[in-house]
């Protein structure tokens, strides 16, 4: 079965497994699910993650550490300015400097923060806290 979006099912797969206390979860690879895991990474969302082929594309096992409470796409996905940031978390986050929106940029996937204090805009991927 073919998922229609990788990134929504990558959000929903880490919520449910993070739900049940599992200590790692697989998912499908690609480049940018890859990317949007050394963010949550960076911010010690998750552990470490290995990817595995296996003929068909690849898959991740990912450590998960217990600290993710919510993680959800944004659809349809905004495109935010470089000070825009801050209405968007208000949105999205449940209080200040807690959590972080995913923002793909023209230098990779980045947290909110990282794009901010780089001057970058971008389109919004998901938020994780």
């Amino acid at each position: 079965m073919v998922s229609k979006d990788l990134v929504a099912g990558l959000f929903t797969t880490l919520q449910n497994n993070e739900a049940v206390r599992n200590k790692e979860c697989i998912y499908s690879y690609s480049r940018l699910i890859g990317d949007i895991l050394k963010t949550l990474q960076r911010h010690s969302y998750i552990g470490s993650f290995e990817y595995i082929e296996d003929g068909r594309g690849g898959k991740v096992v990912i450590q998960l550490l217990g600290r993710i409470n919510r993680a959800a796409p944004i659809k349809p996905r905004y495109s935010v300015s470089r000070n825009g940031y801050d209405n968007w978390a208000k949105l999205y986050l449940p209080a200040k400097d807690i959590g972080i929106l995913i923002v793909t940029t023209n230098q990779g996937v980045l947290s909110h923060r990282e794009a901010a204090s780089r001057g970058l805009g971008g389109k919004l991927l998901g938020y994780v806290y």
